[in-house]
């Protein structure tokens, strides 16, 4: 379902603060000079793992700070697709400008800023980290790079995702999976051959499925009730070939699932960020039902309980920290 929002229906001291809030993938700083007088509208939609949002506002400019970034709200690669008027997004020491259907990626983990310059209409997508540098490795030197819209393969590209917003709601959730695939295809051959790169991960068919299989997994690793067969739907396959697939790495489907749970948890375990969350707390959000099934599950994967692990784990970052700064303390005496 598509979500839309406009700040004509918001009362004009607060439009600023509002659309803000709407309109970013991730935190940032905003203004405009238009001021009170600013109007903006978004409408946005889920394409399985990927969000797809059509912009139309006022100038204004757009910073990601190193304040917004130690929040750690998003890892997904941020396509900005530039349909009228013109956009400068700078990162990395680069400044790519964006106009008539160029586009330009930003990476949310460092600081960037836009500036868009007039009246503008864009289209935003979401791209998760894992997929993207699947596909092309590192992406360090892709960040805010002008890709024109004019060029063979950035204009296949662009051109698919922009007419995205209006067909997404006709698709079936199979359909939709599919979809986004192409569109991940797609975008990372555009940067492959645009930029001058080797040819871009785009694997053979077994590879990909099992990529797509894993992301599926991945997005509802916290849905109790998780099956095989919600996940072989999800990626658009039979449970039997998703346990085919998995096999390889001596896993099933479900076997791969406990996995990746008790994974998730046992890095929740070793965060001094959440060391305040109880045991339970953290296995009942990735998705585990039953406190004392965890309990055994943890114990036979990591041979220890679940508290004593937390304990050693945090003792021992603890102790790392200490060190470190007892290290500084006696460099800044000798100085």
């Amino acid at each position: 379902m598509a979500i839309v929002f406009s700040t004509r229906d918001v009362h004009p001291r607060e439009r600023l603060s509002c659309w803000r809030e709407t309109m970013g993938l991730v935190r940032h700083e905003f203004d405009s000079s238009a001021g009170s007088a600013f109007l903006g509208s978004v409408r946005s939609e889920w394409l399985d793992g990927l969000l797809v949002s059509e912009f139309k506002c006022d100038p204004c400019e757009v910073r990601r700070t190193a304040a917004n970034i130690a929040h750690a709200d998003c890892d997904d690669f941020i396509l900005c697709i530039q349909l009228s008027g013109r956009a400068i997004f700078a990162q990395d020491g680069r400044e790519a400008i964006a106009e008539n259907g160029g586009f330009a990626l930003l990476d949310p983990r460092r600081p960037f800023a836009v500036s868009y310059q007039g009246r503008t209409r864009s289209v935003g997508m979401s791209l998760p980290r894992q997929a993207l540098e699947a596909r092309l490795g590192d992406m360090t030197a892709l960040t805010a790079r002008t890709m024109e819209g004019h060029r063979p393969l950035a204009g296949l590209a662009a051109g698919f995702v922009c007419m995205l917003p209006q067909r997404m709601e006709a698709l079936t959730p199979v359909a939709r999976s599919r979809v986004a695939e192409q569109a991940l295809d797609l975008i990372a051959l555009a940067y492959s051959v645009e930029c001058c790169r080797a040819n871009p991960v785009l694997s053979s068919v077994r590879a990909t499925s099992l990529f797509r299989l894993k992301s599926a997994i991945e997005r509802r690793l916290s849905e109790p009730d998780l099956k095989p067969a919600t996940v072989a739907a999800a990626a658009g396959m039979s449970v039997r070939y998703a346990n085919d697939l998995l096999s390889k790495e001596g896993f099933s489907v479900e076997r791969y699932i406990l996995h990746r749970r008790l994974d998730r948890c046992r890095c929740a375990l070793e965060d001094p960020q959440q060391a305040h969350r109880a045991i339970g707390e953290i296995a009942f959000g990735w998705g585990f039902s039953d406190l004392s099934h965890f309990g055994r599950r943890f114990r036979a994967a990591y041979g220890c309980a679940a508290g004593d692990y937390r304990r050693r784990m945090l003792e021992t970052v603890l102790g790392e920290r200490a060190a470190i700064s007892a290290l500084h303390e006696m460099i800044s005496t000798a100085k």
